[in-house]
């Protein structure tokens, strides 16, 4: 199984938003989205570029590469690469997993496939809620395809990713309060009830079919 990702190496570019800074409002508002994805996301381009400058030997791998097996990376950048290039990835994830006419419950095999793991989709969305706000500091709330095949419901700390233990993200929430603290302060389940509204369910299900390709 495998999922399809930015194949991109060495230096690094930041990805444009698929949609206008204001274009999520009222759940996500533009300001929010303007310093999340111009500073925030951009801050872990530059840093991931800045610790690869001097490794000519990792700068012909992608973000994948770089991420599935953290412990082969040279110790003086392991920290940098595992945090900023795993910010850089999910970050690129998280920007299509949104749209302006999403939200909603899902059609197609993924719709199915929640329903067959979890019950119903009410239920997937109360685990996947439940999980989000348990996440302690800051990270993420994934659903992803476990090794065997199966959907799971798991929390990443800081800005790991679920590439690096063999799972398969196909949609994501970031939690860190950078993605929502302007709008909702330290309601951050006021904020996961929101984005509801604009999940992509096209872009999750596009997701969840390439992993089987």
């Amino acid at each position: 199984m495998q999922i399809k990702t930015d194949t991109s190496t060495y230096k690094f570019v930041l990805p444009p938003l698929p949609y206008g800074f204001g274009a999520l409002e009222p759940y996500i508002d533009a300001l929010t989205m303007e310093i999340h994805h111009d500073k925030h996301h951009q801050a872990y381009v530059d840093n991931l570029n800045k610790a690869l400058e001097g490794h000519v030997e990792l700068q012909t791998k992608t973000l994948m590469d770089l991420l599935k097996d953290i412990n082969t990376l040279p110790e003086d950048v392991r920290s940098a690469i595992r945090n900023n290039a795993g910010g850089h990835l999910n970050h690129s994830m998280f920007w299509l997993l949104m749209t302006t006419k999403g939200g909603g419950e899902p059609k197609g095999t993924i719709a199915q496939e929640i329903k067959k793991t979890f019950g119903s989709f009410a239920a997937f969305q109360d685990k996947f809620n439940a999980t989000a706000k348990s996440v302690f500091g800051s990270g993420w709330a994934w659903l992803v395809i476990e090794p065997n095949g199966q959907l799971a419901i798991v929390p990443s700390a800081n800005q790991d990713t679920p590439f690096s233990q063999g799972k398969l993200p196909i949609m994501g929430l970031d939690v860190w309060e950078h993605a929502y603290y302007l709008k909702y302060q330290n309601k951050r389940p006021d904020y996961i009830n929101a984005w509801w509204h604009v999940v992509n369910w096209e872009r999750v299900e596009e997701n969840y079919s390439s992993c089987f390709k």
